[in-house]
């Protein structure tokens, strides 16, 4: 599980850096703006939105317990 959080940080994080990139490339020299940025946060969203169900099902099923103050203390 701790592999799986890992590779979608850093897919996340690869997604906002695209974003960033397309957002300061995107309609330079005449050239005219395409969404590959709007696509690139698109994609940071669902990415993120499916780690989080992720996390939730491995928690429900037990293969990730919380190690926090005890509920109901």
């Amino acid at each position: 599980m701790k592999y799986l959080v890992i590779i979608a940080f850093v897919a996340i994080v690869a997604s906002l850096g695209s974003a960033l990139f397309f957002m300061m490339k995107d309609g330079q020299d005449g050239k005219a703006k395409t969404n590959h940025m709007a696509k690139a946060l698109a994609f940071r969203v669902g990415f993120s939105i499916f780690l989080f169900a992720c996390i939730l099902l491995a928690w429900k099923f037990g293969y990730i317990r919380p190690t926090g103050i005890p509920s109901g203390a």
